[in-house]
């Protein structure tokens, strides 16, 4: 097992994640001594270090005389290249095996994949639960049908009051890796004040336990909904365990099934968690690796505009981005509605520059790999693949964050208000992202009606959508430091 350097920094990794992921490799190793294991373990700061998975692996097989290597196929495309740029120098045979801790293979979804001419993930998702009989009656769905989505958006009540998720204090070994990252990394983004993320699978079995009996009931209702300081709401928090591979995620899934079975949670509930790991999870995980590398580089709008600064600051007056980066920043986490209509849908209307909103996404959250951060970025929140995974740019203005969230009533910023001074940032950007882009969206049969919402409206009115989203553009600051990449 190895700590590499060069991971740590080809993006300028949040701390947390940083800790996360070293603190969890070295429980991980320990448990596996515990047990009888073997374990050759470089860390971070070991004299000889490369620096480099290849360098390691060479420096390995020298150091044990090994005969063969065998590694699972990595997460992101660069590694995978590296790997297999490996192989002739390498002075023994390497094997790449593949991942198991996924529902479908990667060659699955590939052959899926070819026999359909539109790829989308409700019909991946039931062939999923196909595969895996989850909230299966026989060959129909449980309650009659694959999706309850259309109860999953419930606005927030005044007086919700979420059970706060467990929080694991950091032991020796976290300590150890806090101290590290802190001194070796001071100028990466986020705090470590907050760390309380599980780093074993006895501490990912306990979260599990918390959000089964505490969150789930309803989870499926309000998982949509956003409110100012709650962070957490009733989601499971579960994305870092899964994606480090403490917890499994078919067992989540059957753990929640239960629930429902046991009359402990409804029927939407469950239904909406298993639909974001079984077909969610899986669904992008295969699109990144059917669309790489040409994903990375995907801008299909054409956007071109910096990053700006309150990304990594939180320094706006827009309440539910100032809140969205806070969270970001303290815990290294924000939940999909948050990610997705806050921070991607502004990035979007906006005309943000792809590559530099994927940086951002891939630095900042504690559960972030590439091969789920890019195509949800990319083609999700971004729509730079020209709608090959979503059928619709997720372009919203002020209203849809106004009906799924507090964060308008304080706001310095009025939702109400369309255009001109004070009016919500959302409101002309939304338009002038619709005026930008019409060439290309208008034929979209989910979004071009908008057109003629626009058509209908008089020239002054229109003229000052587009006044106003200048201002607010022209008013955008743009990122003074590398804080993504060097």
């Amino acid at each position: 097992m190895m700590e590499v350097a060069d991971e740590t920094t080809y993006v300028k990794h949040h701390k947390a994640k940083i800790v996360l992921i070293l603190s969890a490799m070295r429980h991980f190793a320990a448990e596996l001594r515990d047990a009888g294991w073997t374990v050759d373990y470089i860390a971070l700061e070991d004299g000889g270090n490369s620096g480099s998975f290849t360098g390691e692996i060479s420096r390995a097989v020298d150091r044990h005389g090994a005969s063969e290597v065998r590694v699972v196929e990595p997460g992101e495309w660069r590694v995978l290249k590296s790997l297999e740029g490996l192989k002739g120098p390498l002075s023994v045979p390497l094997e790449i095996l593949p991942d198991d801790r996924f529902v479908c293979s990667l060659n699955d979804f590939y052959t899926w994949a070819q026999s359909r001419d539109t790829l989308r993930m409700e019909n991946f998702y039931r062939e999923m639960r196909r595969k895996t009989g989850l909230l299966m009656d026989g060959d129909e769905p449980e309650g009659g049908q694959w999706n309850y989505d259309h109860d999953n958006r419930a606005s927030p009540d005044k007086d919700i009051a979420p059970p706060p998720a467990p929080r694991f204090a950091p032991d020796g070994v976290t300590g150890e890796v806090i101290e590290m990252v802190e001194r070796r990394f001071a100028d990466h983004f986020g705090s470590l004040d907050h760390f309380g993320w599980p780093v074993t699978s006895d501490q990912a079995e306990e979260a599990l336990d918390a959000f089964i009996e505490q969150r789930l009931p309803d989870f499926g209702t309000y998982q949509d909904a956003m409110v100012h300081g709650s962070d957490d709401l009733f989601h499971s928090l579960l994305s870092t365990s899964i994606n480090l591979g403490i917890l499994d995620p078919v067992e989540c899934c059957r753990r929640a099934e239960q629930a429902f079975r046991d009359g402990k949670a409804p029927i939407n509930a469950v239904e909406g968690f298993i639909r974001q790991i079984i077909g969610w999870r899986e669904y992008i995980r295969g699109m990144y690796w059917l669309e790489m590398p040409e994903l990375a580089e995907a801008n299909a709008l054409k956007a071109t505009r910096p990053l700006p600064e309150f990304y990594w600051t939180g320094d706006t007056d827009m309440r539910c981005m100032a809140d969205c980066v806070r969270s970001t920043r303290e815990s290294a986490h924000a939940h999909h509605i948050q990610r997705l209509m806050v921070l991607g849908n502004f990035a979007l209307i906006a005309g943000v520059k792809p590559q530099e909103v994927e940086d951002w996404f891939l630095v900042v959250y504690a559960d972030a790999y590439e091969w789920v951060e890019l195509p949800n970025v990319a083609a999700m929140a971004l729509w730079a693949d020209k709608g090959r995974l979503a059928s619709k740019p997720y372009a919203a203005s002020g209203n849809y964050i106004n009906k799924m969230s507090d964060y308008c009533g304080d706001c310095a910023y009025s939702v109400s208000k369309k255009t001109g001074e004070g009016a919500c940032p959302f409101n002309p950007l939304y338009w002038d992202f619709l005026v930008r882009n019409r060439k290309l969206l208008e034929s979209n049969h989910r979004i071009g009606r908008a057109y003629a919402t626009w058509d209908r409206m008089k020239p002054d009115k229109q003229q000052a959508y587009l006044d106003s989203a200048k201002a607010v553009l022209d008013g955008l600051k743009p990122a003074s430091r590398g804080w993504a990449r060097d």
